[in-house]
């Protein structure tokens, strides 16, 4: 990676706006998960050693451009301020006297949380004018924001025109895995690919059958190539529109992608639904595929076995549903028990990866869902291309 990260720029002193990830559920007013507030705490920490002045912007849910207060980061404030050794102030709105008012009064060594950038219409437009406001509050700019890195918006690719740029230690972390662990990974290299459909992945599929050894489907995703190779699905998800496509991508991936052997069905999408494990192409009428069998997962932990480089991406049934998670779970368990660099990329199969317990188990797990699935079709992030090159 060619562009400058936090070490590679003087912050000693200096006002630092930093684009944080803070987009996390919040209940009644308090923080759910803080998975994304711990995950920007060694950048937060490090600019608080070099006595900088730091002001944070983020996004939360979608207010699509208006000020709604139960998308307020707020909560996110008062959360942050018991994880660091500082109080952490807030303003009430992001741009206007409000935020500059409190950004020139911000001193070394203190922190400034400003409110939900998509308060703001600009933010999604990527706005020169709110970027250009949003810019005059600091001397630098760092993005630590990998969730976000693969949006245009002007908190993050629109101040980096105005300002030194550089990625925080969390983005420079995703990059080193997604980016440069995918480029040169070791083989074998087994990519498992699941969640509802084809459609979301084909990008990644093409990139993939490129790099990797083996990909391992699963997930409702794995029906519509079911359905491709001329199975009855009964009452299964499948995407009709996108099975040619299923139909070229086994064609071309010359083996490698390996699908289900056998799958667990159920007679209703429904937690308490009647379930039993059958071969693929025996679904009767009137039941539907919600997980993967217990012959699958041992097939696929044969395979992970002797993986030097795994990367997951979406789960391999509805594992909302305790009594259709054991497929997930097993995976997760060969995952985990494999010597191999593993990477789960964002979403979905990171609860399921934190909800099995062995989240302490694996290499590394993204903070971004969308910005880790572009990363692993090949794509270019905008956010990481507006920053400073060393």
């Amino acid at each position: 990676m060619n562009k400058k990260t936090l070490k590679d720029i003087d912050v000693k002193g200096k006002k630092v706006l930093v684009r944080v990830d803070f987009n996390v559920p919040i209940n009644d007013g308090k923080v759910g998960d803080d998975t994304r507030i711990q995950a920007a705490l060694p950048t937060i920490k490090y600019l608080l050693e070099q006595d900088a002045a730091l002001i944070l912007t983020s996004h939360l849910g979608r207010p699509k451009g208006k000020a709604k207060p139960e998308f307020s980061l707020a909560p996110v404030a008062e959360y942050l301020g018991g994880l660091v050794p500082v109080p952490v102030k807030f303003a009430p709105d992001c741009l206007g006297d409000v935020a500059k008012n409190a950004a020139a009064d911000l001193k070394t060594g203190e922190i400034l949380l400003l409110e939900n950038t998509r308060y703001h219409a600009g933010e999604k437009k990527n706005d020169p004018a709110m970027a250009t406001e949003l810019a005059s509050y600091a001397d630098v700019f760092v993005n630590d924001a990998f969730g976000t890195a693969h949006r245009a918006h002007a908190s993050n690719v629109g101040v980096a025109e105005h300002l030194p740029a550089a990625a925080g230690f969390l983005l420079e972390k995703e990059l080193k895995y997604l980016g440069e662990s995918i480029a040169n990974a070791e083989s074998p290299f087994v990519a498992i690919l699941g969640g509802a459909k084809v459609s979301d992945k084909i990008g990644v599929i093409t990139n993939l059958l490129e790099k990797t050894d083996q990909i391992l489907i699963g997930g409702g995703m794995a029906n519509t190539f079911f359905k491709a190779q001329g199975y009855d699905m009964a009452d299964s998800l499948v995407e009709e529109d996108a099975i040619e496509t299923a139909k070229e991508l086994l064609t071309k991936s010359g083996g490698k992608l390996q699908l289900p052997v056998d799958v667990v069905i159920a007679d209703d999408f429904a937690e308490q639904a009647q379930s039993k494990v059958v071969p693929v192409g025996d679904v009767p009428s009137g039941w539907r595929i919600l997980d993967v069998g217990p012959e699958t997962v041992s097939a696929y932990a044969e395979i992970l076995k002797s993986a030097k480089t795994v990367v997951w991406n979406g789960p391999m049934g509805v594992f909302e549903f305790p009594k259709f998670a054991k497929g997930t779970f097993g995976v997760a368990e060969s995952v985990a028990a494999s010597d191999a660099v593993s990477i789960i990329g964002g979403g979905d199969s990171v609860a399921a990866v934190k909800e099995s317990g062995l989240d302490t188990k694996v290499s590394h797990i993204s903070t971004g869902g969308g910005a880790s699935l572009e990363m692993l079709e090949g794509k270019v992030l905008p956010g990481l291309a507006a920053l400073t090159d060393k």
